[in-house]
């Protein structure tokens, strides 16, 4: 087996990798960086210019994982896609979104090369993509593995990050490499925590993305949900309206599941919620699934049970926070021209608005600003409009739906890798995982795989 990390620039964005095996070489997810254009926004596809793929396994559906499969499909025509039937579901909702931005950036930044493919072009991808169940060993072409027939196997695991996110399993070669995608073991409102195998590995491939987001002591998932609970009723009594950047996919839903189990216990008066218009398709693919997947309150059908209002592009430039109403927009790192970006312009200014953060957000974004940002300060939260002074209320929550990092080294002890690459973390989450591996298993080789660099396992 050889490891080459193909996410250019390393971190969390445009993530990609590639494993070479012996009946090939297999990508693993191929994503867009959602806070670059252009170029820097790619993978590291050009170091596959003369390389024929065999197949390419998506995780789930997040933009950083997926945003640029029909680039790398139209490099390599006929490559089959392995993926569950949830991530093929979301990933062309997602793509076909992707279009959109790009198409706008194109015109906005004058890019020749945007966009990197159209509607047809995700039409044309999807046509490779094979859909495979969980727990099942699978060929590379997404058929069932014949029984003790000595040829490369994929298993996909539940993951518990978002609908249809999975972990891998490659056997190959009598060798076993696993890969965490994006992980949670921890139940949340709607996802159920990841099943995951836990025989010994030769080599783990693991996310790292809370390694610099140490927990206080005590803490728990269900207090979290109560002290939010606490602060949106809070808000709401004072008359107020509560913004919350959301992702559209994964984080929106779990939000809507929360409110509605916070009103039937009574816990928040009911209350006008506001989504975005790709929240709803996304979450019209959760309400569909319910049914067909493990989760938590299956009965809930959130567009029905919920009912909310679903605010447009158009719609959010003249939308003004309402009085005792919630505003759940993406996106969640409040990105540019998003209509989380562009309806915090109406309410930091605004000392009666309350702005609750709910996950992850780069410390770069417009989100990562506003979070470190102090009472008063005047922010930039875009490139082209003046800075706006920042009064509302301000609360933050670990709502995340990423693995706490010390349940993922608790899972790295158990199944004793030979070798654990880190990914997907910026550099003090990374060096924590490192210094916690070295001295729980001091006879496993841990490694940074910087980007671009094959390494042999």
């Amino acid at each position: 087996m050889r490891f080459t990390n193909l996410t250019r620039g390393a971190g969390i964005g445009s993530n990609c990798y590639r494993l070479d095996l012996p009946e090939g070489a297999v990508i693993l997810d191929c994503g867009m960086h959602p806070e670059h254009v252009g170029h820097d926004a790619t993978p590291m596809l050009e170091q596959l210019d003369d390389v024929t793929i065999r197949s390419t396994i998506l995780t789930h559906a997040h933009q950083d994982h997926v945003g640029c499969l029909p680039l790398l499909q139209s490099q390599q025509r006929g490559m089959p896609v392995l993926m569950t039937p949830g991530t093929a579901r979301i990933a062309d909702i997602m793509l076909h979104n992707s279009v959109n931005v790009m198409i706008r950036q194109q015109e906005e930044l004058k890019l020749s090369d945007y966009p990197l493919f159209g509607h047809r072009g995700v039409e044309m991808a999807s046509r490779m993509w094979r859909l495979c169940p969980l727990e099942r060993p699978l060929t590379l072409d997404g058929d069932r593995a014949a029984a003790a027939d000595g040829s490369t196997t994929v298993t996909f695991h539940d993951a518990g990050h978002i609908l249809g996110s999975t972990g891998v399993m490659v056997r190959s070669g009598g060798k076993s490499f696993f890969y965490t995608g994006d992980v949670n073991f921890e139940d949340q409102t709607i996802q159920k925590g990841a099943r995951f195998p836990e025989e010994p590995v030769d080599v783990l491939l693991m996310e790292t993305t809370r390694g610099d987001a140490p927990l206080p002591e005590g803490f728990t998932r269900i207090k979290e949900e109560e002290r939010f609970a606490k602060a949106v009723a809070a808000a709401l009594e004072t008359g107020a309206s509560v913004t919350v950047p959301v992702f559209a996919l994964g984080k929106t839903q779990e939000v809507m599941a929360m409110l509605w189990k916070m009103q039937r216990e009574r816990l928040i008066p009911p209350t006008p919620l506001y989504v975005g218009g790709l929240s709803s398709k996304i979450t019209a693919v959760y309400d569909s699934m319910a049914g067909e997947v493990a989760r938590n309150l299956p009965h809930l059908r959130l567009m029905n049970d919920v009912a909310p209002y679903v605010a447009g592009g158009s719609e959010v430039q003249s939308l003004n926070p309402r009085k005792r109403a919630i505003y759940a927009l993406s996106s969640g790192m409040m990105t540019e021209h998003t209509l989380s970006n562009i309806f915090a312009r109406k309410v930091l200014p605004d000392p009666s608005q309350f702005l609750f953060f709910v996950g992850y957000a780069d410390p770069n974004s417009p989100a990562g600003v506003v979070r470190n940002a102090t009472q008063g300060d005047h922010v930039q939260i875009d490139s082209k409009g003046a800075a706006v002074p920042f009064l509302c209320h301000r609360e933050s929550f670990t709502l995340s739906a990423h693995a706490r990092r010390e349940d993922l080294l608790s899972y790295a002890i158990k199944i004793r890798p030979k070798t654990i690459l880190l990914v997907h973390g910026d550099d003090p989450a990374v060096e924590w995982f490192k210094r916690e591996l070295y001295s729980a298993l001091p006879e496993t080789k841990v490694i940074a795989p910087p980007p671009g660099q094959a390494i042999e396992l």
